[in-house]
């Protein structure tokens, strides 16, 4: 089979799903081959570098099964056309080379309606690709939710940061979200199962809702208040789509896009899909809570920003996992001593020893945190650590000796804070990463991000300079054959997988 669009939210979660099965040999086309190296189903499949706007003579070639996911959307102001034309070129190409199936991901909406222009694009692409002749398989989706679906970065961005929202009346509309994992199995049954006949599927899950229940459906499973949201009859999707834009990652021409299709009702008309499929899909608090869960544990395979899309491509600034909020301050030296002893002084760190730096703000703001209900810095700590052990108000989550440790906060936060050490050999020295990362809890998360962020100046970077100061200390007098008194060797119990 041949994927168009592998390096996409979708297409990178179908190929692992179909390779597993055993049962198909994947080829993927690229106009890119270099962004599929990172995958680690890479190694599985064949890559050919092509475009699906020309000659794709040798993609095709020996293919059964063609998955078309290639998506233009808000790509210049003739997007649409260039996607018809896209699908006309790989359909005549695949019928000459004698594919014999067609598996297509498009939109929900009715044909009736008077349907915004992605979603009018999605459903002529559909048609493009079964003029063809050949046996077409459209599955039609609405409100995708997944870890770094753009439609799931929109609304937790939204609910996360704003505790009232001024809304455009198409949050009454009503939706059918779909889970992505629902979505990937259907793929595959589409692909997999000759019994899965040509013609369309209306694809959703069993809850139908409007985007401001949803919206509420999101801020329940998050732990948040309720939303308040007022919704102003003038406020058009175009101005929405600029506000969106300036409160979530999803730049402002994707976003438009996607706001303009919000004003259409996307349900599933018909049961068809039931009879076929047999799927009886999760329901959206399930769908919330995995993807909330898969962000938590930034275990995010692909993300909207992975599309080969380069006006939503990722910035320099944007976070490189899923496409969350991760606030970080992040330092990086170099030091003379080996790994093993700059691991050592670092798993020493806390309690009696200290913090390094800033050893007054450190008081004060564990004084804060008992203030407020938290532990504070009276847990201190043991001489030795494995994972699970407390060190003043942070937890160890991570223990890979010589290599890293990562600390948890267990403060009370308006969201999760994170302090980690990355190891690496640098000649005979060490690279030192020192990383304190941030996920803020809606405004006031935010907020507090911003009020301590001008202490991190006068805390990170002594903490780092003692670390690596102390480290070669202590390998020098090891170099001496003289005892390490000060630096307890950590009893370490590295995690069976990677936090």
């Amino acid at each position: 089979m041949l994927v168009t669009g592998a390096s996409g939210y979708v297409g990178g979660r179908l190929i692992p799903a179909l390779l597993a099965t055993g049962e198909v040999q994947v080829r993927c086309l690229a106009r890119t081959p270099a962004k599929l190296d990172a995958a680690a189903w890479r190694p599985g499949v064949q890559v050919v570098a092509g475009d699906v706007g020309g000659d794709l003579a040798e993609a095709l070639d020996g293919i059964d099964t063609l998955v078309y996911l290639v998506h233009s959307i808000g790509q210049g102001r003739d997007w649409a056309q260039r996607e018809q034309a896209d699908a006309r070129n790989v359909a005549e190409q695949a019928r000459a080379a004698g594919v014999r199936r067609i598996v297509y991901l498009g939109g929900l909406g009715r044909d009736g309606d008077d349907l915004s222009l992605h979603l009018r694009s999605r459903h002529d692409v559909g048609r493009a690709l079964a003029s063809s002749g050949l046996a077409t398989v459209e599955l039609r989706a609405g409100v995708i939710i997944g870890s770094g679906s753009a439609s799931f970065e929109m609304l937790r961005y939204l609910v996360d940061v704003l505790p009232v929202m001024i809304t455009p009346r198409w949050v009454a509309t009503r939706c059918q979200p779909i889970a992505i994992a629902d979505v990937i199995t259907l793929m595959s049954r589409a692909v997999l199962d000759p019994a899965v006949q040509a013609g369309v599927y209306e694809v959703g899950g069993p809850d139908v809702v409007s985007y401001a229940q949803m919206m509420e459906a999101y801020a329940r499973a998050a732990g948040l208040p309720r939303r308040r949201l007022i919704s102003v009859p003038l406020l058009t999707p175009s101005l929405s789509s600029h506000w969106v834009g300036l409160v979530t990652p999803v730049p402002v021409p994707l976003a438009r896009e996607l706001v303009e299709s919000l004003v259409n009702e996307v349900v599933v008309d018909d049961d068809r899909t039931l009879s076929t499929f047999g799927l009886r899909t999760m329901g959206l608090d399930e769908a919330i809570r995995r993807a909330m869960a898969a962000v938590e544990r930034e275990n995010v395979p692909t993300t909207w920003s992975n599309a080969d899309l380069m006006p939503f491509a990722p910035a320099a600034t944007d976070p490189a996992w899923s496409g969350g909020k991760l606030l970080s301050d992040v330092r990086r030296a170099t030091t003379s001593a080996p790994p093993g002893a700059v691991f050592a002084t670092i798993a020493a760190i806390g309690g009696k020893r200290g913090w390094y730096s800033g050893e007054v703000l450190w008081r004060i703001r564990g004084l804060l945190d008992k203030v407020v209900g938290g532990p504070g810095l009276r847990k201190g700590r043991k001489r030795t650590i494995a994972v699970g052990d407390v060190i003043d108000f942070w937890r160890v989550e991570e223990l890979c000796p010589g290599r890293r440790i990562r600390l948890r906060a267990e403060m009370v936060l308006p969201g999760q804070a994170w302090l980690t050490w990355d190891l690496a050999p640098a000649g005979r020295g060490t690279s030192v990463t020192q990383s304190a990362s941030f996920r803020p809890r809606g405004l006031w998360g935010r907020a507090y991000w911003l009020g301590v962020a001008p202490f991190h100046r006068f805390v990170f970077p002594g903490m780092l300079k003692g670390i690596l100061a102390d480290a070669e200390e202590q390998a020098l007098l090891r170099a001496r054959n003289a005892p390490c008194k000060d630096v307890p060797m950590p009893r370490t119990r590295p995690n069976p997988e990677p936090v």
